[in-house]
């Protein structure tokens, strides 16, 4: 009796960390997409510093770390007979997995930054939201995610409203950009889906792998040597592109001022790290096809918000591409809400909690 109601509150727990990290996950790629389009409309156009913003903000994981390592410090201070906490747990197998991972992540960083320089928001959202199926397909053959009719059902029409989106792209091209320039981002923000529906799955794998108890501490130490490969790789683009050069007087040709145009890079960099806090997060308390359908499932705000902000165009392909985005979503969430219904109406139905995780551990 006392498992079972053990079980209960760790399972509670871990359904609060996941709406806590939607939430996070929410907020930094929605509001993430819009202020690197902020940048590039108004004079910006340093797509190698673009790509190093997205994960330049990883310094901001020591908080959480450094609170982390004092609980732990305090619970082995009151209870004396465990293992001593160390400020990081990550052993060697692990770190090595994780810089690999993070050099596919600097590299989808750069593809993505060299679409949205040349795309709208909301047709680079739309092409982004294609990540889902091949997260789904990753996923199937590398962490053996099974599928419902409704799961299907959703990468089918997610893929359907890009293909939609797709045919009728060169009609929303930015004026003065040529259709070369056009191609080129809508090529390299599909190849970013591709390898961002790739790294989602490779990391749920490295969860699974990994011979170390993995609890959010140490998700947010993997985020931590990701992000710094990532920004190392990019940093690396910077230099042989001269970008340190260019960006003060990138800074005093800013549209909305000098100031501003720092304000935008660092707000940029921490939307970014919420983004990918948030992804880890959902990842570690649920699945990576969970994490690719919230950040399809971000596609319509930030659509919504481009046309509104940044008076984008919405023609009949985009709302006929919006349309059924929405669909998959809904029939996504339609067949786990069935699938909850009929394990709870099971009388022998058990908790189904990873053995690895640990809600309580900081």
């Amino acid at each position: 009796m006392a498992e079972n109601t053990e079980a209960s509150k760790e399972k509670a727990m871990k359904r609060l960390l996941l709406i806590i990290n939607t939430i996070i996950l929410g907020i930094g790629l929605c509001g993430g997409p819009l202020i690197l389009r902020l940048y590039f409309l108004h004079g910006g156009n340093r797509v190698w510093l673009s790509s190093f913003l997205q994960t330049a903000a990883f310094p901001v994981l020591f908080l959480p770390l450094i609170i982390s390592y004092i609980i732990r410090r305090r619970s082995f201070s009151a209870s004396p007979n465990g293992t001593k906490p160390k400020p990081f747990n990550m052993k060697l197998p692990l770190f090595l997995a994780s810089s690999l991972v993070g050099l596919f992540l600097g590299l989808d960083d750069y593809l993505y930054s060299y679409g949205v320089a040349r795309l709208p928001v909301s047709t680079s959202s739309l092409l982004v939201a294609t990540q889902l199926a091949f997260t789904a397909i990753f996923a199937f053959f590398m962490v053996k995610q099974k599928f419902t009719a409704y799961t299907v059902n959703a990468v089918f029409l997610l893929c359907l409203g890009s293909g939609v989106l797709a045919m009728h792209a060169s009609g929303d091209r930015p004026a003065g950009e040529s259709n070369k320039q056009y191609v080129m981002g809508f090529v390299m923000t599909s190849l970013a889906a591709i390898l961002y529906g790739f790294i989602l799955p490779l990391l749920e794998l490295v969860y699974k792998k990994c011979k170390q108890d993995v609890t959010f501490s140490l998700v947010l130490e993997i985020q931590l040597v990701m992000c710094l490969v990532a920004t190392l790789f990019c940093l690396v683009g910077m230099i042989i592109n001269n970008d340190f050069k260019v960006i003060p007087r990138e800074a005093r040709n800013f549209d909305l001022g000098e100031t501003t145009y720092y304000v935008v890079l660092v707000a940029g960099a921490l939307m970014w790290q919420l983004g990918f806090i948030g992804s880890l997060g959902v990842i570690y308390c649920a699945s990576s096809l969970l994490s690719g359908i919230l950040t399809a499932m971000c596609v319509p705000i930030t659509e919504v918000l481009a046309v509104l902000i940044y008076k984008e165009k919405f023609k009949a392909e985009k709302g006929v591409s919006l349309v059924l985005a929405l669909w998959g979503f809904i029939s996504y969430f339609y067949g786990e809400f069935k699938q909850v219904k009929k394990i709870q109406s099971e009388p022998t139905a058990e908790i189904d909690l990873p053995q690895n995780h640990s809600v309580f551990d900081p």
